[in-house]
C-alpha cells in the first residue's frame, strides 16, 4: 500500500500534505507523450494531403518554427502559438489529455500574416492574465499587439520603434502596464489604458531582453540586458531603479537591522558575465532565477538579492539572443520548501532541484522521423532547439515548443498507465497472433485439400 495513503487513513497525514504527496509523485514521472500531435494544417486539408502520400508526415505546429507558447491560468485549456513565420494558433488541449490513443490536435484558430497583422516572426506571446478571452503579442517588426480570442482580430498595437523580445503585465497590479524588452536600452512601459507608450526606464547600458513582474508587489518590475545585468524597479518612485543584482555577493543587503533598515542601494554589479535574456521570479515572489549567456542558471533570495548560489553545473546551454525563459513548477503542488525547475535546453529538458541545483530528470525531445528528413524541414531539424515551455494549470504536465516547429506535450506515465498501455499492447498482438493462426490453417487445408486429389496428365 502506499505510504503516504496508509499515513492518510491513520490520521498522520492532513489531505493537503497527501494531495502535495501525489503530485509530486506524477510530476516526477513525467515523460513526452509520443501518440500526441500538433499538426498546423487545416483538418480537412491536411486530411487531403494524407490521403494523396504513402508515408507518413512529421506534425509541424509551424513549419519555420515555434517561437513562443503560453496556456491561459484559468482552465489550463487553451494554448497559443506564435510561430516565426508570423503566425499565431490558438490550441484547444482538451481533447489531446488521453495519451493512450493516437491524437492529432489541429489549430482551433489562426492568424496568417496579413496587412493588419505582424509582419514578422514572433518574439512572445502571453494570455491577458485576468481573461483568457484576450492575448498579447510581441514581433521582430517592433509592434506590440492586443488581439480578442473569439475573433482573432487585433484591438490594439502599439508600434515601439525597435525589436521587442519579450512582455510582461502583472497578473496582480490594476495599473495594466505592459513592460517590454527591446531593443533599446531602456524598458518600455505600455498603458493598457490610454494607449501611451512613452513612459521608459532607462538604466540598461544595452539591449533588454526579458522582463518579470513581482507575483507580489504589483509596483515591483525585473529586467534582464545584454550588458549582463538584471536590475530592479519600483515603478512609483522618481529614482525609479531600487537597484543591480550582482554574482559576487552572496550576503545581500541587510540594513542596520539585518531586515533593511537603512539599506543602501546597489548601482554596480553584474548578475551574468554574458548576456541575460531570461529572468522569471518563483510564485511566491521569494526567489528570481536568470538565465545568461554565460551559460549559467542563478537564483536570488529577493528578501535581500543575494545570489542564492544554486549551482546547475555545465549542463546548461545558452547561446540564442532570443529569450529563454526557464519553467518553475508551481509551488502548491510541491512539497513544503521545494522549488522545482525546467530548462528548456537545446534538445532536451532539463529538470532541477531549484535551490540546491540537482539534476532531477532529463527529458529527451524525440528525434526526426525518417519520412521528415526527406524534406526541406529537415535542414531545420538538425539544428533544433527548445524554445519554450508552458505549464498546464490543469494538471501536472508541461507543453514544449521546438524550433524545427514542433510542439510536444509531456505528461506524468506511472506504473499503473505503463501497465495499462503493456495490456492493451499485448491485447492486440494476441489479436494479430490469433488471425495470422487461423490464415495459416486456412492455407494448411487448401494445400492438404489439393495434395489429396489425383491429378491425370495425358
Amino acid at each position: 500500500m502506499d505510504t503516504h495513503l496508509f499515513a492518510r487513513a491513520v490520521g498522520n497525514i492532513g489531505p493537503t500534505t497527501l494531495q502535495r504527496a501525489e503530485l509530486s509523485k506524477r510530476l516526477y514521472a513525467i515523460k513526452t507523450a509520443p501518440d500526441v500531435h500538433f499538426d498546423g494544417r487545416d483538418s480537412q486539408i491536411a486530411e487531403q494531403q494524407e490521403a494523396q502520400k504513402t508515408a507518413a508526415v512529421e506534425a509541424r505546429a509551424h513549419l519555420a518554427g515555434v517561437n513562443s507558447i503560453a496556456i491561459d491560468r484559468f482552465e489550463g485549456r487553451y494554448l497559443i502559438s506564435g510561430g516565426a513565420d508570423a503566425s499565431i494558433k490558438i490550441w484547444d488541449l482538451e481533447h489531446s489529455e488521453n495519451v493512450q490513443h493516437s491524437y492529432v490536435n489541429h489549430p482551433a484558430a489562426a492568424i496568417k500574416k496579413s496587412a493588419s497583422t505582424h509582419q514578422y516572426g514572433i518574439t512572445h506571446v502571453s494570455f491577458y492574465p485576468f481573461d483568457s478571452q484576450a492575448f498579447l503579442s510581441s514581433s521582430y517588426d517592433h509592434t506590440l499587439k492586443m488581439y480578442a480570442t473569439e475573433t482573432m482580430t487585433a484591438s490594439a498595437t502599439f508600434d515601439l520603434d525597435s525589436v521587442v523580445y519579450s512582455h510582461s503585465l502583472s497578473p496582480i497590479a490594476d495599473h495594466l502596464l505592459v513592460a517590454c524588452a527591446t531593443q533599446h536600452s531602456a524598458v518600455r512601459l505600455v498603458d493598457l489604458r490610454s494607449g501611451a507608450s512613452t513612459h521608459s526606464l532607462a538604466g540598461h547600458q544595452r539591449a533588454v531582453l526579458s522582463v518579470a513582474w513581482s507575483p507580489h508587489e504589483e509596483y515591483v518590475l525585473a529586467s534582464a540586458s545584454s550588458d549582463g545585468t538584471v536590475r530592479l524597479w519600483d515603478i512609483r518612485r522618481s529614482a525609479n531603479s531600487l537597484g543591480v543584482l550582482d554574482m559576487d555577493d552572496a550576503v545581500g543587503i541587510v540594513g542596520e537591522d539585518n531586515l533593511g533598515k537603512n539599506a543602501r542601494k546597489r548601482d554596480q554589479g553584474k548578475a551574468h558575465t554574458d548576456a541575460v535574456n531570461g529572468v522569471v521570479w518563483t510564485d511566491d515572489g521569494k526567489f528570481l532565477v536568470t538565465a545568461g549567456h554565460d551559460e549559467r542558471v542563478r537564483v536570488w533570495d529577493m528578501s535581500t538579492g543575494a545570489n542564492a548560489l544554486s549551482h546547475f553545473g555545465p549542463i546548461i546551454k545558452n547561446t540564442h539572443l532570443s529569450t529563454l525563459l526557464p519553467l518553475l513548477v508551481p509551488t502548491q503542488i510541491l512539497a513544503s520548501g521545494k522549488q522545482v525547475m525546467f530548462y528548456p535546453n537545446s534538445k532536451e529538458i532539463l529538470m532541477f532541484d531549484l535551490l540546491e541545483g540537482t539534476l532531477l530528470k532529463r527529458l529527451r525531445v524525440p528525434g526526426v522521423s525518417a519520412a521528415a528528413a526527406q524534406g526541406k524541414v529537415a535542414q531545420m531539424n538538425v539544428r533544433s532547439r527548445t524554445t519554450s515551455l508552458a505549464w498546464r494549470a490543469s494538471d501536472v504536465g508541461l507543453i514544449s515548443a521546438h524550433s524545427d516547429g514542433a510542439i510536444r506535450a509531456w505528461v506524468p506515465r506511472m506504473q499503473e498507465d505503463v501497465q495499462v498501455e503493456d495490456d492493451a499492447a499485448k491485447l492486440v498482438e494476441d489479436s494479430e497472433d490469433e488471425s495470422r493462426k487461423r490464415k495459416r490453417e486456412a492455407l494448411d487445408e487448401i494445400f492438404r485439400d489439393l495434395t489429396k486429389q489425383k491429378i491425370t496428365f495425358t
